[in-house]
């Protein structure tokens, strides 16, 4: 008989991801949790303007990056972005080159993946991913010691 990998290999990791460009900076949440429940929250400051776009794009890309390196096979990526997940389904061509570079990315990590599922989900379901970009660009991250934060200093496509 051949080797039938248990049910918790076979479930999915739950990805969800939120970008946030405003006047006091840009940044993104990322969302990552394992089939059986364990949470990875993260907080990205970008040190470059970027724009709701771009910022969802970087939160996608980031997400995705960490899932590669945790050696995720599957994972069903959410986000609130309708060009986003369009442009990601193959449903959308993208009419700029920043555009056409974060889908190039995204491409490139696609293969990573056994299952890759990018969805299109209301705003108020995103709510977690939404706080942890909004966090992202106000001063409060120095206070807050339990989300994980990183900077980026320039847009992942440059």
């Amino acid at each position: 008989m051949g080797e039938d990998p248990s049910e918790s290999e076979r479930e999915s990791w739950e990805l969800s991801v939120d970008g946030s460009s405003c006047i006091t900076g840009s940044g993104a949440g990322v969302v990552l949790v394992s089939p059986s429940g364990w949470t990875l929250e993260y907080a990205l400051r970008f040190g470059f303007k970027a724009t709701n776009n771009e910022a969802e794009w970087e939160a996608l890309i980031a997400g995705l990056t960490i899932a590669k390196h945790l050696e995720v096979q599957r994972i069903e990526a959410s986000n609130d972005s309708q060009l986003v997940v369009s442009m990601a389904c193959g449903e959308y061509e993208p009419r700029e080159d920043s555009m056409a570079g974060y889908l190039s990315h995204f491409w490139n990590l696609k293969p990573a993946f056994e299952v890759l599922r990018v969805m299109k989900i209301p705003r108020a379901e995103n709510a977690r991913a939404d706080q942890l970009s909004k966090l992202a660009t106000v001063g409060e991250l120095e206070k807050n010691q339990t989300v994980l934060v990183y900077y980026l200093d320039k847009p992942t496509i440059s």
